[in-house]
């Protein structure tokens, strides 16, 4: 099993920055790729970035050059830097953690974004 835990969501306004930080417990060492993605209400879930055990990350085309994906393997935590957010950015923030057989998601944060 893996436990993941988000936090760092909120209220910004538009071209202000959050940052979202994922921690994880558990079975870490079966973890190869960690994720985040978003919902928004009357949206299909999407990926928003993603960071593989190698360090390879990978981007959804809307938040290229704004938001960043990153880990800290000594904390067991992976972070998104949200910059120059948009309304449209506005939903719920999940962490996934995938280990090739099973996925794992946190509770999920809040992100509003006012124009």
């Amino acid at each position: 099993q893996v436990q993941l835990v988000e936090s760092g969501g909120g209220l910004v306004q538009a071209g202000g920055s959050l940052r979202l930080s994922c921690s994880a417990s558990g079975r870490i060492f079966s973890i190869n790729v960690m994720g985040w993605y978003r919902q928004a209400p009357g949206k299909q879930r999407e990926l928003v970035a993603s960071i593989t055990n190698g360090g390879y990350t990978n981007y959804a085309d809307s938040v290229k050059g704004r938001f960043t994906i990153s880990r800290d393997n000594a904390k067991n935590t992976v972070y998104l830097q949200m910059n120059s957010l948009k309304p449209e950015d506005t939903g719920v923030y999940r962490c996934e953690a995938h280990t090739g057989a099973l996925q794992y998601r946190g509770q999920g944060t809040q992100v509003t974004v006012s124009s």
